[in-house]
């Protein structure tokens, strides 16, 4: 399929959607997206690698969320529990020590978007499970196996620096991100 097809479909379905009564504010118009394929020159490359990684942009947009879930989900609990102060008192010197430096080094380039507002944006999505494990007793309710939970992270990562670098995932690898998303759901909810 060609990549106007692809954009095509991609437009129509965004309109059945929103006659659908679709709430989601967030989602792009018909307008904002072409904007947006215009304004990142998505137009003046090739259509191949550009259809390639709209499609692995989906995927994407899966583990980003996810991701982020479980950032909500892990600052929520040890707020709950430990006050203010969780990020000093729950998480290991060695994760806030380089969450630390990645802010700092992102503060020097003022001209450039923050990746977040909380030193837990800064981390690397490994050490979501390390700052789990290091207070398994507050997440084991919810949790219930940290071996699992490890799993499912270090999986989702390595789907994840596959796109972010990149690469294309396999349909097999696509549909594995998708069932741990669910299982991990299903399991600790969002």
């Amino acid at each position: 399929m060609d990549l106007y097809s692809y954009v095509f479909r991609a437009l129509v379905t965004e309109e059945a959607l929103d006659k659908a009564g679709r709430t989601n504010k967030r989602a792009l118009s018909d307008a904002d997206f072409s904007k947006k394929f215009d304004q990142l020159g998505l137009n003046s490359m090739d259509e191949n690698l550009v259809t390639s990684a709209t499609e692995s942009s989906t995927v994407y947009t899966a583990i980003h969320a996810f991701e982020n879930t479980v950032r909500s989900f892990v600052t929520k609990m040890l707020q709950e529990d430990k006050g203010t102060d969780w990020w000093e008192t729950s998480v290991k010197k060695d994760v806030r020590t380089r969450a630390e430096n990645r802010r700092d080094i992102e503060q020097t380039i003022r001209w450039h978007s923050a990746r977040g507002e909380n030193l837990i944006d800064y981390t690397e999505f490994g050490d979501l499970i390390s700052i789990i494990a290091g207070n398994w007793t507050l997440f084991e309710p919810h949790v219930t196996n940290i071996d699992w939970a490890k799993e499912i992270i270090s999986t989702l990562e390595k789907s994840r620096n596959v796109i972010m670098h990149g690469g294309v995932l396999k349909e097999t690898d696509s549909e594995r991100v998708g069932m741990y998303i669910r299982d991990w759901l299903r399991q600790v909810g969002s």
